[in-house]
């Protein structure tokens, strides 16, 4: 029951995912002939700053099909998107005690399993996104002419399931103390915006970021998976469901 459950509560969040980044892929690699033919007149901008910079670094980036993928996909919107679902995932549902999870958390089931299956469940669904960007490239690519490598599918979604994954934790913990729906996810989204703004800031310095994580820039530039990067990730994930288990097995009623 706790498993059927569990899908009731997030399969609009993870439909909506599935289309939403499905679309994502897929206009990503459609829209590459016609970038191709701006790359030119992009590198003659003569624009100073930070601004010229980013313009003169994306053109670079673009002219290699690899690289076009990786800038315009995985270092931006689909990380973005990631993000966000990984959120909604762990937010409210089963373990929202104050509306239907009060019910649920009386059963005589171990609240410990409880917890568990809801995160077992939230991390297959999240998994599966994580997946549908590279999936979705690698099958769209023969349609504009070019081919993406499996082994870089593979990678690039490792590494969003991986980083993703804090964040679907943070807020199942945090829904775990709050037991509603929007501060949790108001909560978690304000800190990814606040980390999302400290990595630009110090882009080029600090190489550690969850969202250069997620975007797999180690593997991108180096063909190198962030190992201490993802096993930090998995280390942070399991101490906020540990916290989220704790939270719910000492509530009172």
């Amino acid at each position: 029951m706790l498993w059927y459950k569990s899908w009731l509560e997030t399969r609009w969040q993870f439909i909506a995912g599935l289309i939403v980044l499905a679309c994502a892929a897929a206009e990503v690699v459609l829209l590459w002939p016609k970038i191709n033919e701006l790359i030119p007149m992009a590198s003659n901008i003569q624009a100073n700053g930070e601004i010229g910079r980013r313009i003169r670094e994306g053109a670079e980036l673009a002219r290699d099909y690899r690289g076009y993928v990786w800038s315009q996909a995985f270092r931006q919107g689909v990380t973005h998107m990631a993000t966000l679902f990984a959120v909604l995932l762990g937010t409210g549902g089963l373990l929202s005690h104050r509306s239907g999870g009060l019910f649920l958390l009386s059963l005589p089931v171990p609240r410990r399993r409880f917890v568990l299956t809801r995160a077992a469940a939230g991390l297959g669904e999240l998994l599966i996104l994580a997946f549908i960007p590279s999936v979705g490239i690698l099958l769209f690519s023969p349609a504009v002419g070019k081919s993406y490598g499996v082994a870089d599918a593979v990678a690039h979604g490792t590494c969003l399931f991986a980083a993703a994954a804090v964040f679907f934790s943070s807020a199942l913990l945090a829904t775990s103390i709050f037991g509603d729906f929007w501060r949790p996810l108001l909560t978690v989204l304000c800190l990814a915006i606040i980390l999302g703004l400290l990595e630009s800031a110090l882009a080029g310095q600090w190489t550690w970021g969850i969202f250069h994580i997620m975007s797999g820039e180690a593997y991108f530039r180096h063909r190198e998976l962030p190992w201490l990067g993802l096993l930090a990730s998995a280390a942070i994930s399991i101490a906020m469901l540990f916290g989220a288990t704790i939270e719910i097995e000492r509530l009172d009623f």
